[in-house]
Formats: structure tokens, C-alpha cells, sequence
């Protein structure tokens, strides 16, 4: 909630994008007011009030001193939060620190390496390629000795293949990818973007040649031998509608559909219309009722047989002949196609889906390289090595193992003299990476500390970014500041001003009664009784019609529910002009038409019992309106307490710079 007031409500003080204009340098950004000593400086105040103005920034003295007003209370308001403590309470901590993960992820890539790898997708796109495979399964988190045993037999059919072996023999006889079976391995056309793990895999195709045969590619399933027969433009995505017949259960039966399916396309042809067909003779009852339309696909969504037909098509509004595949037979009718939309469009979409594929690694591998040099990073391998010796597999790669509680300074890592990370750094990093350490149950100690050591290396330079982020980037600082002096407002005021409105009862009824009491009327009103009856018959209607003209509702009710309850009366009470039923009959004791109502077989009118003239509203009447006005009553006052208890000086010299003469 308070991220959501914020965002709406702080003078737009609050959110900013990164690369907005830097802070000031100390050296010539004067102070322009100080909030009991602390200074506010001219660039910050530009800056802000830039960016809520936006187009009408016009930059005159009486907009500037508008404004300046404004943040004068908004950092008086900081202030007596920050004189509270409140910025030490757990839950703005956590607000804070979770506000900070989140900017600082912008941050925390290499965008010149993304924006390549952007690039790169896109110009793939643009190409389809038609490979073949044969398959070597080995997960990503094989162990070093199952891993090498996968590469060594890939390796020994590349070889085979290589001395001239079939490549469609091959994949029938060794490739684990079942459907080589029946394929012998070709995958047909594919385009970029491959699956997220298969980044490696789409690189090696995209980078060959035609009829090119690829060594071993390992991706997160295993091992690759891939032959790239040849390329062609993107298909894109076509929109169709489709008339489907399905397959039966016999040959004989299967003919009559072939046929049937002809002489649908030959009806067609001769101008029958494409709806009416579809409705009496698609089997496909997902979209029979609305012509047959499926929608948007791209390649390898569908059986290639379908693909090939749909995207046969030249024009829009084309039918193919009869296309069979295993489901059955299909007609198929063009509806629109797009191909590789302009980078420009397609960038913002394209950039998201890097960055949530493992091909995003790449960035964060040369952001946590530029880190590094950036740092000064030392690390010691001797020091690694003697630790890793010290370590017995059969506790280490267990739930048993425990850092050295004696945490051991001795230093791992350092970043010049800016920060030293420790064996017991590490040793804390293994055991909250329990469930990775035990994954190595059966390998070497070594293998699985080298593992570890380089993720939590890893770890340790992003959080070493993190840490000096608000130096190196000046808008980053300048965003966090706004956010904590947001929420710290946001909080203040709501202990000092919304909280105290709500709970302060007697507080209220006071302030009412010497304030408002007059300030909130009803216009006209009319006391009515509305009458439900329930049942059909028009003559029962016109006698309790008749009857309630004449007598109370109280009378009404007695005299028609004698035996069963018939009838209904509701009290409700209307400001003039708010139910449109009353507007002709505005006059005490007039009644409404009666209305019927077929579906719960029931009837109603409405009686104006009463013509109530204006008055004011209680507080009970008008409470919300009331708690708004007695919560602008209690900031004025406190903010009249703060400008008593916090001094505020403003350099008038300073604040003439920043009008512009008009």
C-alpha cells in the first residue's frame, strides 16, 4: 500500500527512471533552504521540480514558489519522521531494502552486451534453418565423469560421421531422441529464439554454413551432432481458419472422407461461402461454430503437412486443397500474414525475453569481469586449495557439514581496500548452498568446492556492485533518496494526521460541531415505501394499489399477507433527482406506475409517503467528508508545529537563479 501511495500521491517526488540529470557536484551546487541545519541543494529542487512539471516547467517565480513551498513541507514532514526513528523500524528496512534489490536489478547488467544479444536474436529471427540432429542425452548437473562419458560417445559419432557414415542411419540407430525413429533425426526449420537452454545450440546453427555437419554441442539436455542443411527466409506467423475432417477407423471410411473433403474444396472454388460450410462440415468443434478460426502460428506449431499448406498461401482470403495429416484432412483459409516485425517494435518484448533466458548469463558475465577489473579484485588459490584439502567428502557433500565455528578470517577475496570476503564468508555461502553441495555425492571434493567457489565468487561481486551503487551512479542515489523520503513522509503523516482523524472521535464531533455543521446538506429528499408483489395477477395488483393510496404500509401488509406472504415493503429515503422513477411524482402520497417484472414473476410500484425539505447533514451522514476536512485541519497544525520546531532558511540569492525572466 504505501508503494502504490507513493508512486500517486508524493508530488511525484518519488519515482524516477535511470539516467535522469546527475546531483550535484559539492563543489558548485549551492544549498538553496536547510530544514533545521540539514541542506536541501539546488539541483535537487531543479530536478524535481522538472520532472513533475514536465512540459509545464516554465520556470516563473510564481509556479517556483509554489513549488518550493511544497517540498519545504515535504522535508519538514521528513525530518520529524526521521527525528521519530521511524527509519529504523524493521518494516521500513525491509521496504527499503526490497526497494533497493529491485531498482538496483536495472543496474545490475551489462546493457551493452544485452543490446547485442538483442541484436543478434533479431537478425536470427529473420532466418529459418532446416538442421538435423542426433542426440546424446546428459543433464546440465551431470556429474564430471558422466559428462564425459556423453562428449566421448558424441564425439565417436561425429567421427563415424565424419568417415562417411549415413547421418539418417546414425540417428535411427544411436540418437536418444525418440522421434529419430521415425524422422532420422530431421527436426525440419527452426528459428530463433531456441528454447531457453539451447542458446549454444542456436549459435552453432545460425553460425554454419549449408549442408555443414557441427561438432558435439552440449546444451542443458545433452550433446548435439547437428547437420544444418540449408536456410530461408522467416515464414513469420500466418492467421487462418480451418475445415477439418477427421480420420476414421478404417480405409474405407477414410476414402469417402478424401473425397468428401475434395468436394467441399470443389464447392468452395465455385463460390460456395466458407462460414456455411465450415458450420455444417468441420469436424473441429473447438472452431466450427466461428468459422473455423484458430488463430495466429508460427513454425513447427503444427504438423508440417499444415505448416507447408498455410504458408502456401499467397493471398489473403486464399483456401488450400485438401492438406492430410495424422488427425485427419484440412482446408485451409488465409486470413492475414506477418512476417519480422521492425527492430524498433520489436526490441522492448525481445529485450524481456533475453533477459529472462539463460543466454542473459553472457551479460552477467562480462558484468561481473568489468566488476572485477573496476575493483581491483585479488582472490588467493592457495588459500582455496589448502581449505579444500581440509574437507572430507563423505561429510562435506552431506546435511552433516558445518562452517568452522572459530569463522576464519583468513582472506579469500579482497577488492582493493574497499572490502575483504573470507573463508568464512565461504564457509556460510556452502551451507546455505546445502542442496548444490549434495548434488555432488560421488564426485571429488574438489569438483563440487570449484562449483561453489564460482558461484558465490559471483555472488560476492554482485553484491560488491550493489554496495557502492549509490556512489557510481548519481540518479541511483537520487532514487533511493526519494523513496526513503517518501515512505518516511508517507509514515509520518499517517501516524500524525490520517490515524489520529480516524480514531479521534471526540476530536472529531468537535471540530464538526464548530466547522461543518452547516457545511453538508441534504437537497430535498422523499420518504418512500416500495412494494414488491409477488405474483402476476393485474387485479390483485390495482387492489393493492388502491389500497396502499389510502393507508399505511403497516395496514397494507396486514391486509394482503393474511393467508401467504405476497407482498414486500421496502423504507428508503431519495435525494431529489436520484432515482429517475420519482421524477414525476416529486409530491407526498403520489404513486409510480407499477412495473412488471417476467422473469421473477413479480410486480412493484413506489409511494411517496413523505417530502422531507433540505437540511443538514449529521456527522453519521457525511463521516468521510468530515475525517477528509478534520485530516487537512490537523496537518495544517502540525505542519504550523513543525515550522516552529524546525528552523527553515532559504537562500533567497540562491532561489532568484532559477527564475527565468519572461
Amino acid at each position: 500500500m504505501v508503494k502504490q501511495f507513493i508512486a500517486s500521491t508524493c508530488l511525484l517526488f518519488l519515482i524516477a527512471a535511470p539516467g535522469s540529470a546527475p546531483l550535484r557536484a559539492q563543489t558548485t551546487d549551492p544549498v538553496l533552504f536547510t530544514v533545521k541545519n540539514n541542506p536541501v541543494y539546488l539541483s535537487e529542487f531543479r530536478q524535481l521540480y522538472t520532472k513533475t512539471h514536465q512540459q509545464k516547467a516554465d520556470f516563473s517565480e510564481v509556479s517556483l514558489r509554489a513549488y518550493l513551498d511544497l517540498y519545504v513541507k515535504f522535508k519538514l514532514k521528513v525530518q520529524k519522521a526521521r527525528d521519530m526513528r521511524l527509519d529504523t523500524l524493521e518494516a521500513f528496512v525491509t521496504e527499503i531494502d526490497g526497494q533497493r534489490r529491485q531498482l538496483a536489478a536495472s543496474y545490475l547488467v551489462d546493457k551493452e552486451v544485452t543490446d547485442k544479444l538483442v541484436l543478434e536474436a533479431y537478425e536470427r529471427m529473420k532466418q529459418d534453418a532446416d538442421i538435423s540432429h542426433i542426440f546424446i542425452a546428459c543433464d546440465k548437473n551431470a556429474k564430471a565423469a558422466d559428462t564425459l562419458i556423453a562428449y566421448n560417445r558424441a564425439m565417436n559419432l561425429f567421427k563415424m560421421l565424419q568417415n562417411g557414415a549415413s547421418f539418417e542411419q546414425v540417428a535411427r540407430d544411436s540418437s536418444e531422441d525418440k522421434s529419430a525413429k521415425e524422422n532420422s533425426g530431421n527436426l525440419g526449420f527452426v528459428t530463433a529464439m531456441l528454447p531457453d537452454g539451447y542458446y549454444n545450440l542456436e549459435k552453432a546453427v545460425y553460425s554454419a554454413k549449408p549442408d555443414e555437419l557441427l561438432r558435439p554441442v552440449r546444451t542443458n539436455a545433452g550433446y548435439h551432432i547437428v547437420r544444418v542443411h540449408s536456410f530461408r527466409p522467416a515464414r513469420g506467423e500466418m492467421e487462418v481458419s480451418q475445415i477439418m475432417l477427421r480420420k476414421g477407423t478404417s480405409e474405407t471410411e477414410n476414402a469417402i472422407k478424401r473425397l468428401r473433403a475434395d468436394s467441399i474444396y470443389a464447392a468452395l472454388q465455385a463460390g460456395a461461402k466458407w462460414d456455411d460450410i465450415c458450420a455444417r462440415t468441420s469436424e473441429d468443434q473447438m472452431s466450427a461454430g466461428k468459422g473455423g478460426y484458430i488463430g495466429f502460428f508460427g513454425i513447427n506449431r503444427y504438423q508440417r503437412a499444415f505448416e507447408d499448406a498455410a504458408f502456401g498461401l499467397k493471398n489473403d482470403g486464399d483456401i488450400s486443397a485438401p492438406a492430410e495429416t495424422s488427425l485427419g484432412w484440412h482446408l485451409i483459409k488465409r486470413i492475414s500474414h506477418r512476417g519480422v516485425d521492425s527492430f524498433e517494435n520489436f526490441r522492448r518484448p525481445l529485450t524481456e525475453r533475453v533477459k529472462r533466458d539463460s543466454r542473459s548469463e553472457e551479460a552477467k558475465k562480462s558484468m561481473i569481469a568489468r566488476i572485477q577489473k573496476e575493483g581491483d579484485f585479488q582472490e588467493y588459490p592457495d588459500v582455496l586449495a589448502r581449505w579444500t584439502a581440509q574437507q572430507v567428502d563423505s561429510i562435506f557433500l552431506t546435511f552433516k557439514w558445518n562452517p568452522d565455528p572459530a569463522k576464519p578470517q583468513t582472506t579469500l577475496q579482497r577488492y582493493g581496500d574497499a572490502k575483504t570476503y573470507t573463508v568464512a564468508d565461504f564457509e556460510e555461502y556452502c551451507a546455505r548452498a546445502s542442496r548444490d553441495r549434495m548434488r555432488g555425492i560421488g564426485n571429488p571434493v574438489k569438483e563440487m568446492v570449484d562449483k561453489l567457489y564460482k558461484n558465490w565468487s559471483d555472488e560476492v561481486a554482485i553484491h560488491f556492485e550493489e554496495g557502492r551503487l549509490e556512489d557510481k551512479y548519481p540518479e541511483f542515489r537520487a532514487l533511493m533518496r526519494e523513496f526513503k523520503e517518501g515512505t518516511l513522509m508517507f509514515e509520518a503523516t499517517n501516524l500524525e494526521v490520517r490515524e489520529r482523524a480516524s480514531s479521534d472521535s471526540v476530536g472529531l464531533q468537535q471540530y464538526f460541531n464548530q466547522n461543518l455543521a452547516s457545511k453538508y446538506k441534504w437537497d430535498e429528499r422523499a420518504r418512500v415505501s416500495i412494494y414488491t408483489l409477488k405474483s402476476e395477477d393485474p387485479q390483485l395488483l390495482l387492489k393493492v394499489r388502491e389500497f396502499a393510496t389510502k393507508n399505511a404500509p403497516e395496514a397494507v401488509l396486514k391486509q394482503f399477507n393474511k393467508n401467504e406472504a405476497v407482498l414486500i415493503v421496502l423504507d428508503k429515503t431519495y435525494e431529489k433527482g436520484k432515482n429517475k422513477d420519482l421524477n414525476d411524482v416529486w409530491k407526498a402520497g403520489s404513486l409510480t406506475n407499477a412495473r412488471a417484472d417476467a422473469s421473477t414473476k413479480t410486480a412493484y410500484f413506489i409511494k411517496v409517503e413523505e417530502i422531507i425539505p433540505p437540511t443538514a447533514k449529521t456527522l453519521g451522514e457525511s463521516r468521510g467528508y468530515a475525517v477528509a476536512d478534520y485530516q487537512d485541519y490537523l496537518e495544517k497544525q502540525w505542519l504550523e508545529k513543525l515550522r516552529s520546531e524546525y528552523p527553515v532558511k532559504i537562500e533567497e540569492a540562491v532561489f532568484q537563479t532559477l527564475i527565468k525572466k519572461q
